[in-house]
């Protein structure tokens, strides 16, 4: 039942009234947890080795190219989340043909990124590399195959968050919920904006925090960026996220959501 509907089978008052306390529900931070600590990394997760060798292109960049990598960004980040949660590498093993590869890719990135985490033992084997970064960057070809069209990434219904208001409650609730979900071990993936500006539109994937005096300091992997970290921080006076250092962005507010942590969402 939406929540227009409750004024007319409730009192005024006590519609007013739970329509308040929903509303609070949603956009506050939780209370009554146990304090956090002041900086959280994901245990396993190593910013080169687990991360992809080859980036997303910006178009704009690239106008002439006929096989421009570009409009990926969800693709990637998605992709990183699942070979961390579902893969394992094999240095030792046998390498594999260039088919045989996208088949293993493709059994890593067919499980959905908010599935639990697999034990070793239950992990698609990745042979004849260390990491992830060995392998994209030898193996360029079949990984992009094996993860496939970004198609449906870019017209996810989600995406279209980036063209509505959120509030100050709102952008602390999920600031709040990217240092739970770090704390217990999980990497997030962040669909962030700065619109109406034209600039960004854009999925990274934190995997660390640091409380400073002001906020939340928040370590990202950007698609478009594949050799450095970036940093969107969280600012608890003004309860707003900046992009502090972000690919090709200029430091300045934006708005942030989480992506793919439910079968909705």
């Amino acid at each position: 039942m939406s929540r227009r509907a409750l004024p007319s089978l409730l009192s005024p008052a006590l519609a007013a009234l739970l329509c308040l306390l929903v509303a609070a529900c949603a956009t506050a931070p939780l209370s009554g947890r146990a304090p956090r600590p002041d900086a959280v990394s994901v245990p396993g997760f190593v910013f080169t080795p687990d991360t992809f060798a080859f980036a997303n292109l910006i178009a704009a960049r690239h106008p002439r190219g006929d096989d421009v990598y570009a409009h990926y960004c969800f693709v990637l980040a998605r992709g990183l989340r699942q070979f961390f949660g579902f893969a394992r590498f094999d240095p030792t093993g046998p390498r594999l043909s260039p088919d045989a590869y996208v088949e293993r890719v493709r059994a890593v990135t067919g499980r959905p990124p908010w599935a639990p985490t697999l034990t070793p033992d239950a992990r698609v084997v990745i042979p004849g590399y260390a990491n992830l970064r060995e392998f994209s960057a030898a193996e360029e070809r079949a990984l992009k195959e094996g993860l496939g069209s970004s198609f449906w990434t870019l017209v996810h219904w989600t995406n279209w968050r980036v063209t509505f208001p959120v509030t100050a409650g709102g952008q602390e609730a999920v600031a709040d919920e990217i240092m739970d979900e770090l704390a217990t071990g999980r990497l997030v993936q962040l669909l962030v904006t700065n619109l109406p500006k034209v600039e960004l539109n854009h999925t990274v994937v934190a995997f660390e925090y640091r409380v400073t005096a002001t906020g939340v300091e928040f370590g990202v992997w950007d698609p478009n960026e594949p050799d450095a970290p970036g940093v969107i921080t969280f600012d608890r006076g003004q309860r707003h996220f900046y992009a502090t250092r972000m690919f090709d962005t200029e430091p300045g507010p934006i708005r942030a959501f989480r992506m793919y942590y439910a079968w909705y969402l």
